[in-house]
């Protein structure tokens, strides 16, 4: 299949989506992992509907040490307007009592995989495309259902998907795409077989061809390869600078792209309006990655002081995962998998130490690849970091700091507010639970019990209050 092909596949798929999602759904702007018990969602508020009053609740807004009482929270459109105080009427607006409980952003997971997180890998690699496709947007409703009304998307065939969720074809959080993976030959997207070797200089391997990841070697086709993913919507752009797990070939400690390499692909995404993440673990690799211009180090668990002094001055984004060898941990049945992956688990608490010694600015992410019995506990990934760091601050790492990572790509995105954070001209993205914060984030690990409302951009789709 040739580029122009492989496009036209992706940009066919919402076709597909809106047969999934069947003529009710459609008309109720609700899809897929809709639990029967949810109201449906109403009319969104200030389209044809009165403003939203949010009442009797304590507030995190994003930022916050601590929870703020004594404040109402108004919603008109898809927008936050205004945060007033608890007895002042708003004129015609529908009052919303939270019954005391605690009113919060949207989460926010900051690296995911909105494609590839339902299928095992050998389904990804060998399934019909649509049926991938068909899986994620399943999974993209269970996952606004656990409170992720935004996600970062680091990789995969995602660009259908966003459409048609933006659109209301399906339910599912609001996706940042990066597109295919950027990988050189022999690296972290290199999956092709020993026959597939040498490769054609024509021929476009399956994974290729899906959209999954894209093999580029040498500035010139870095540059064409960036921008590929650029014509076709990217939000940012995904560069794979070392090894990793769910690789047939390359190290974990291999070092990937050259430096101009790297900035090729920096300039590229530099040039729209947009930046470079990339996947690495390793000092060398990710001091790299920062000398090229990189503005997000995806993963970096076997960081040392240096190297987080590096990213500490250059103010680069530190996305992390908690990558520990517990029952969330990503399967991985081959022997060579299961030794990287306990080397980086054993860095992973090392890495959240650094990260909050040196005042890296942090975000959290899940990374849940190929591994669908893993999804069910997202939010779980997040609360048992509790132990790591204090529960407000980490509960930050998934709403406003988020937030502020994407502002390096909403103006792109054509979004008119902040994400993450609750506050006036904020996109109304907003939960509603049970549970206390400043004592630990084990709530979230219940999305079913302990959120009571969801709402994304103004429209409420689960209402148990």
């Amino acid at each position: 299949m040739n580029d122009m092909a492989r496009r036209e596949a992706l940009e066919g798929v919402e076709a597909t989506l809106a047969i999934f999602a069947g003529p009710e759904a459609r008309a109720m702007g609700v899809g897929p992992g809709r639990p029967a018990a949810v109201k449906a969602a109403p009319e969104p508020a200030g389209l044809g509907a009165r403003p939203i009053r949010f009442t009797n609740l304590r507030l995190f807004d994003g930022h916050g040490a601590a929870l703020r009482e004594g404040l109402s929270v108004v919603v008109e459109g898809d927008r936050i307007t205004a945060l007033a105080p608890a007895a002042e009427a708003v004129e015609g607006a529908e009052t919303v009592d939270c019954g005391g409980r605690v009113l919060m952003p949207g989460l926010i997971d900051s690296h995911w995989h909105a494609t590839l997180c339902a299928v095992t890998q050998m389904v990804g690699m060998t399934a019909d495309v649509p049926y991938i496709h068909l899986l994620a947007a399943r999974e993209a409703g269970r996952t606004l259902m656990r409170g992720f009304t935004t996600v970062r998307d680091c990789g995969g065939p995602s660009f259908a998907l966003r459409r048609a969720i933006d659109e209301g074809v399906v339910t599912g959080p609001r996706i940042f795409v990066a597109g295919a993976m950027i990988s050189q030959t022999s690296g972290h997207g290199d999956f092709r077989m020993r026959a597939d070797v040498p490769r054609s200089p024509v021929h476009l391997f399956g994974f290729e061809a899906a959209g999954m990841s894209i093999l580029a070697d040498g500035e010139a086709e870095v540059l064409r390869r960036a921008r590929e993913q650029l014509l076709l919507g990217a939000d940012h752009v995904k560069m794979m600078a070392g090894g990793g797990v769910t690789s047939a070939y390359d190290p974990i400690d291999s070092v990937q792209f050259t430096e101009a390499e790297l900035r090729a692909g920096v300039q590229a995404a530099e040039d729209w309006g947009a930046y470079v993440m990339t996947h690495v673990y390793v000092p060398a690799g990710i001091q790299r990655a920062i000398r090229a211009g990189v503005r997000s180090i995806e993963h970096g668990q076997l960081a040392d002081e240096e190297t987080a002094r590096m990213m500490a001055g250059e103010g680069v984004w530190w996305s992390l995962q908690p990558f520990l060898a517990d029952e969330d941990a990503n399967f991985h049945p081959e022997p060579a998998a299961q030794a990287a992956q306990k080397r980086i688990g054993e860095g992973t608490e090392n890495a959240y130490d650094l990260a909050q010694r040196f005042d890296i600015p942090m975000v959290w992410g899940t990374d849940i690849l190929f591994s669908p019995k893993n999804l069910p506990g997202q939010g779980r990934q997040l609360a048992k970091l509790a132990r790591l760091m204090d529960p407000m601050t980490l509960l930050s790492t998934a709403t406003g700091r988020a937030g502020d990572l994407l502002e390096m790509s909403r103006a792109r995105r054509g979004l008119p507010g902040r994400l993450g954070v609750v506050e006036p001209g904020a996109m109304a993205d907003l939960l509603v639970a049970d549970g206390d914060p400043t004592a630990g984030l084990d709530f979230l690990a219940d999305p079913e019990t302990s959120l009571r409302l969801i709402m994304k951009d103004g429209r409420i789709y689960k209402d148990t209050l």
